[in-house]
Formats: C-alpha cells, sequence, structure tokens
C-alpha cells in the first residue's frame, strides 16, 4: 500500500539551498550564510532567520518575491481594502518562490524599522538525510543591530552617539541598551546550537520565542 507523505516531513526529498543574506543599508554589512533545505516552508525560514541575524520576532514581518506578499496570516493582512494580497508564508516553500541559483527574495522585518534583507540563492546541493530537517549556519558577519533603534539610519547613529562618550545622549543610550553593544561581534557556534533547536516542519511562535530567549540569557 503506498502511503501520501508530506514533502517537507520526507527525509532528503529536496537539494540543500545556500543562502546569502544581506542585511540591507548597512555599513559595513551586517550578513549570514545558511544552509536550509528547499521544501522548507517561509514560516520556517523566518525563524532560521530570526535565530541566525539576532532579532527577537518583536515585530511583523513579510517576504517579498517579485510583486508577491508572504506572510503569517494570524498576525498580517492587508491593512486596507483592496491592498495587495498576502500568501500564507506556512503553504509555501522556499523552492517555490526561489527554484533556481541566483534566485533572490527579500524579507522585510519590522514595518515601522524596515529591516530588509537580501537573499540570494547562491548554490544548490544534492539531498542530504543528515541536514533535510535542520538548518546551519555557515558563515556571517557582525552583530544584530538593537530592536527598535530606529532602522539603519537609527543604528548609525547609535553607534556613532556610543563611540563618542562626550555626546550628550551617550549616557542614555548605554542605559536604553541594558547591556554592551558589540557591533563587530558573531558567534557561529552559539548561532548554529540555537538553529538547532528550531522544529521541523514548523516552528511555533510559543517554541521560536523560548529558543530566542534562551539564545539572548533572557530570564523571565
Amino acid at each position: 500500500m503506498i502511503t501520501n507523505i508530506e514533502p517537507t516531513k520526507t527525509k532528503a526529498s529536496a537539494p540543500l539551498y545556500h543562502l546569502k543574506v544581506v542585511l540591507n543599508a548597512t555599513k559595513p554589512i551586517i550578513w549570514r550564510r545558511l544552509q536550509v533545505p528547499a521544501n522548507a516552508n517561509l514560516g520556517w525560514l523566518h525563524a532560521v532567520l530570526q535565530v541566525a541575524m539576532g532579532w527577537t520576532n518583536s515585530h511583523l514581518h513579510q517576504f517579498r518575491v517579485g510583486e508577491l506578499l508572504y506572510s503569517d496570516l494570524r498576525h498580517n493582512s492587508p491593512e486596507f481594502e483592496g491592498g495587495p494580497e498576502i500568501l500564507d508564508e506556512n503553504k509555501t516553500t522556499l523552492q517555490q518562490v526561489a527554484p533556481q541559483q541566483k534566485d533572490e527574495l527579500t524579507y522585510e522585518y519590522d514595518f515601522g524599522d524596515s529591516w530588509d534583507h537580501q537573499i540570494t540563492v547562491e548554490k544548490i546541493l544534492t539531498p542530504d538525510p543528515a541536514a533535510a530537517t535542520v538548518a546551519l549556519c555557515l558563515d556571517g558577519a557582525r552583530a544584530c543591530p538593537p530592536e527598535d533603534c530606529g532602522g539603519p539610519w537609527g543604528y548609525d547613529n547609535l553607534l556613532k552617539i556610543l563611540r563618542n562618550p562626550k555626546h550628550e545622549e551617550h549616557d542614555s543610550m548605554k542605559e536604553w541598551l541594558g547591556r554592551p553593544l558589540d557591533a563587530e561581534a558573531f558567534h557561529l557556534a552559539k548561532v548554529n546550537t540555537y538553529l538547532k533547536k528550531l522544529k521541523w516542519p514548523r516552528t511555533t511562535d510559543g517554541q521560536l520565542r523560548k529558543v530566542l530567549m534562551a539564545r539572548d540569557d533572557y530570564v523571565e
């Protein structure tokens, strides 16, 4: 008897993608290189990006592929009647929206600060059972900006203030941050430790929250 198996749960049923993720408008650039299964849905990829980049999943997000938008329909819907349709990220795989090498898509996080991440398919590798349900960070550079710092412009201004102890906002910005900020820090091993904790084929908000809190050494 033949049993139907969901593609996202079939081991080694899909190629592996190497993705280059660049946080746009940051200088020097903040970036990550990731390996993910091609049949990962975009909702799971969102969780991977939150862990790998260093965000805290505190804001809305969406993926843009050409004129099409994908997001979590429980939290993000068209703001105005007649606005562009938003498709379900949990029913759409990476391979469907970026089937070929060099294909690109954009991941926007926090619609106020508008952190745009350019995602490029650098390589498409053959399936590997050992990597069929996990994400791996291969490389990267620099720390994630703090949440709510005002987007790329605000982050650049924040770094200038922190580098100048005589700036009138220096002390208040250090207090606002609450912890030291090393803009050049990137801990590959730590990123991979927490990527491995993401559940496949879908990570719930609650489970992602626990992973991110553990990553950031946050205790409620």
